[in-house]
């Protein structure tokens, strides 16, 4: 199954790619899951659904919760509008994503590697490494403190712990795709139900929060407020997210021809989309929660995880809150850990063409995070990892625009995705949506060296 013909696959220069590509990707699950030409439409859309949810996972892990508290407790509902556009831009790229992997065969590691020369692929797979990374070190930290939370487990244990995930990840696969795809799924609905009963118990005021919901002025002239509004945007829109989401796709066993290309596309939006709303309404609750328990009380600088955990239940007068809070961001964590993982063997695979065995390409993965959040943790303490949480967010923010670009850069190409190709008014919104994240992550960076020089 790891090779096809490059020649029925419409790949090489006529095709706007300067190489020829034959292994496809993630080999050992491409095209497993069936679906069925004759399927009526929600069997097709339970067939499709599923990598939706991986991907979904990424914009509700640990890295974002610290924004959405320290957002909600400083300035209440307001930054809700942020939560909202960060959210519906990431639905934007992800279908950009989605339709890249379905319409050329290639995730976009695979087409940066075509496409670019090897100085420029390999700088590209520095970068995306660094940020696989650090987005597996905000998956470490956040299951440390829920453990620690949870069971009173020292922090630099439940670090150490975190290294078996590699091992669970590899059974689960080995099961099969959809296997993979349903655990992810029961614990995004763990995420769901607790912050469901934290919103009850927090008791919002509605028409405030609503309100939240339209964009206000102050986000843009307050430079307090804009810097954390930056933040959540670049907590939201993840970039190894974008590499996953045109690999996965590709495990559903579609026809490869125009027809079978549109209904594969179709599918994976509304998944996509839908699961992309539940990570919203995820983001969205923190920050609300937030909002509700501590805006407007003595606890406004809470941005902390572990002080919010502490503060929840004798705040809110709910016996359950802190418990439920922590059990979300162990789900949270645990998540994040298995869709990291996997983004890490697309992103070797597809700009170096190399092939290790899996466990040994997840257990270098988590070994980098590991390292220096075991060492932070037995030094600086809980503190410490607090803050290397915050700085595996500005890393992350970094290296967005590297793979944002190209993706916007390929999708919009007639040569490479034929029909396919972005029309002029979604490829006029790419490319705005891509000057707002270069922009703004290029001054969250600024702001983030000043505060520390």
């Amino acid at each position: 199954m790891g090779k096809v013909d490059a020649g029925t696959t419409g790949l090489g220069p006529e095709d706007g790619w300067r190489k020829q590509r034959t292994t496809v990707s993630l080999p050992e699950s491409h095209a497993t899951v069936h679906i069925s030409p004759s399927a009526g439409f929600w069997r097709k859309l339970f067939a499709f659904t599923g990598p939706g949810l991986l991907v979904s996972v990424g914009y509700m892990d640990p890295g974002n919760w610290a924004t959405d508290l320290e957002g909600g407790a400083k300035y209440g509902y307001t930054l809700l509008s942020v939560v909202l556009i960060s959210s519906v831009m990431a639905m934007v790229l992800q279908h950009l994503a989605l339709k890249l992997g379905i319409a050329t065969g290639r995730d976009l590691a695979q087409a940066c590697r075509d496409h670019y020369s090897k100085p420029v692929g390999i700088f590209l797979w520095i970068l995306c490494e660094i940020a696989i990374a650090a987005t597996d070190l905000a998956e470490v930290i956040g299951s440390a403190i829920a453990l620690n939370l949870l069971f009173g487990l020292p922090v630099f244990w439940g670090v150490l712990l975190t290294v078996a995930d590699v091992f669970v990840i590899l059974m689960l696969q080995a099961r099969g795709f959809r296997t993979l795809e349903a655990v992810v799924g029961a614990l995004v609905l763990t995420i769901g139900v607790c912050f469901g009963y934290e919103l009850v118990a927090s008791s919002p005021h509605i028409p405030e929060m609503l309100r939240g919901l339209i964009p206000k002025p102050e986000v843009v002239t307050d430079p307090a407020m804009l810097y954390i509004a930056i933040g959540i945007l670049g907590a939201t829109v993840m970039p190894h997210n974008l590499y996953l989401h045109s690999s996965i796709v590709q495990t559903r066993a579609f026809t490869r021809d125009d027809a079978g290309k549109a209904m594969a596309i179709k599918f994976a939006t509304i998944d996509s989309s839908v699961a992309l709303f539940l990570a919203f309404f995820v983001n969205a609750a923190i920050l609300v929660l937030s909002a509700a328990a501590f805006h407007g009380t003595e606890y406004e600088s809470v941005a902390d995880i572990g002080d919010a955990h502490r503060l929840l239940s004798p705040v809110l007068g709910a016996p359950l809150a802190s418990a439920v809070f922590a059990i979300a961001l162990l789900a949270s964590g645990q998540n994040s850990t298995l869709t990291g993982t996997l983004a890490g063997q697309i992103v070797m695979e597809g700009f170096l063409d190399l092939r290790i065995r899996p466990w040994v390409r997840r257990l270098i993965t988590r070994l980098i995070a590991v390292v220096p959040a075991a060492i932070v943790a037995a030094v600086a303490g809980e503190r410490g990892v607090g803050e290397l949480l915050i700085l595996s967010q500005v890393i992350l923010s970094l290296q967005l625009s590297f793979a944002v670009i190209p993706l916007v850069l390929f999708t919009g190409d007639r040569r490479k995705m034929g029909r396919f190709a972005n029309a002029r008014s979604l490829g006029v919104v790419a490319w705005v949506m891509t000057v707002v994240i270069v922009v703004l992550n290029g001054y969250l960076l600024i702001q983030t060296a000043i505060e520390f020089l």
